[in-house]
């Protein structure tokens, strides 16, 4: 048994939730103190509004242990706004928050809460069916280095990274009926 954490201070949380409690094998944490964060094999930053957790973050002294956590290793998934926390670099932005992935990442790339869309995908090495993608006031990434591994790109854009413990979706998995993403997330800790 597994447990995974859904970081729990602010955003798409109970749909996280919802979706790890249909995978056999998983015990879902909600992680809202240091305490939380030590009894968890794998952590996902849902998505939401990323200066909102960025503030709650720092109130609440989680910003600099978590970045800790996975600098050392914890799996973590970030979702939209948990793909910028992640980001290094964020454009038309100074401030960072764990910046631990070698990404730029664009916010609101693709515009207003009326800009949001829907797209299917296929992505073999994710699913053998085709994957539903949503798309809420998503960013998505400018620049990936060399070491991060792309998994997914709507219209040239990148959409779906990986970078060794680091998982990152512009897009809301938990939005869907379809768990491929999250048995993905599932297997990157199963196999660390």
């Amino acid at each position: 048994m597994i447990t995974i954490g859904v970081l729990a201070l602010q955003g798409a949380i109970a749909e996280h939730i919802n979706c790890l409690k249909q995978l056999s094998n998983v015990e879902v944490k909600e992680v809202k103190t240091l305490e939380d964060l030590n009894s968890i094999d794998g952590l996902i930053l849902p998505g939401g509004e990323s200066t909102a957790m960025g503030k709650i973050l720092n109130y609440f002294n989680l910003l600099q242990p978590i970045a800790q956590k996975i600098n050392e290793g914890l799996p973590v998934w970030g979702t939209c706004a948990g793909m910028i926390l992640l980001a290094k670099e964020i454009s038309n932005q100074p401030e960072t928050y764990f910046a631990t992935m070698d990404i730029k990442v664009k916010r609101n790339a693709y515009g207003s809460q009326l800009d949001s869309f829907q797209t299917n995908i296929d992505l073999p090495q994710i699913s053998p069916n085709p994957i539903p993608l949503v798309f809420i006031r998503a960013p998505y990434i400018e620049v990936a280095k060399e070491n991060v591994e792309i998994l997914a790109s709507v219209d040239n854009n990148i959409v779906a990274a990986k970078q060794n413990n680091m998982l990152v979706t512009s897009f809301h998995p938990e939005l869907t009926k379809d768990l491929s993403w999250h048995k993905y997330f599932y297997n990157m800790i199963v196999n660390k």
